[in-house]
């Protein structure tokens, strides 16, 4: 009798035994699975770095032009180099991006009005990078524009000559650059364009009113300039704006306080 309970009780804790032991071994697995599952969550939320940083600097005197949406590239002394916007890239125009004219290029535009523009053409602009994405972008109005000049008025108050020239900003009383430059004219905005010279050195001028705008068969008129041709045409300012953001126009432009007095094309 006793050597049959002694079998019955070493079976009944063989069986406690063997039941834990299972149930242990459950349990590790439910925690095992919880502990992967927690893991691949974080994995797939926690950001990915950057596989390389990109460029950083200033780059001064440039020309910005328009890649891809957030992708632009600045061309400045002659070397190209692309980089990104973002959300917290600081952009100020000077009348071209956004708002009236502002030779101290210090109007704050947005990222879209930046976009917005370099869809249409090139501007001039100084770009500051920081691992290949721009801090800042300042558009460059038109080189020593200045503040404005009233100098159409005499010391009275009154407008000289008895009349108010009626003018843009820049003609008979800016302090914009004289010259004359012949090369490939680009739109920029509306009355605002550019003039590149042979090293791609871009010119930034304005349109007046008396402008005189010469065409020889792409601006406008007949490109037949010899004996009984009809030489130069005398064109619009609308006809100039669709040429220029065309193919390409090159001219001869004469620019006085940073407006254009005349444009001639090449021919």
């Amino acid at each position: 009798m006793a050597s049959t309970l002694s079998a019955r009780s070493f079976l009944v804790a063989a069986a406690v035994l063997a039941g834990t032991t299972l149930l242990t071994a459950c349990q590790d697995d439910t925690t095992g699975q919880g502990s992967s599952s927690k893991t691949a969550t974080s994995t797939a939320s926690a950001k990915v770095p950057a596989g390389s940083k990109g460029v950083s600097g200033t780059f001064a005197g440039g020309t910005v032009e328009y890649l891809a949406p957030g992708k632009y590239i600045v061309n400045a002394n002659g070397k190209e180099q692309q980089f990104l916007t973002a959300e917290d890239t600081k952009v100020y125009g000077a009348g071209t991006i956004c708002g009236k004219y502002n030779p101290a290029a210090n109007t704050p535009c947005t990222v879209d009005e930046l976009e917005k523009v370099l869809k249409n053409g090139s501007i001039a602009a100084d770009v500051v990078m920081k691992d290949g994405v721009a801090a800042t972008v300042t558009e460059r109005a038109a080189p020593d524009e200045g503040d404005p000049v009233d100098d159409s008025k005499d010391g009275s108050g009154a407008p000289a000559g008895g009349e108010d020239e009626g003018t843009i900003d820049g003609i008979n009383k800016g302090k914009g650059v004289n010259g004359t430059w012949l090369g490939k004219v680009s739109y920029l905005a509306p009355g605002k364009f550019t003039v590149s010279d042979m090293k791609g050195t871009e010119q930034q001028f304005f349109l007046a009113n008396d402008t005189e705008i010469w065409g020889y068969g792409v601006i406008c008129g007949d490109d037949n300039a010899g004996e009984g041709g009809q030489g130069g045409t005398e064109c619009t300012e609308e006809e100039l704006e669709k040429a220029a953001k065309g193919t390409g126009l090159t001219a001869k432009v004469v620019i006085l306080n940073g407006t254009a007095t005349t444009i001639t094309e090449d021919h």
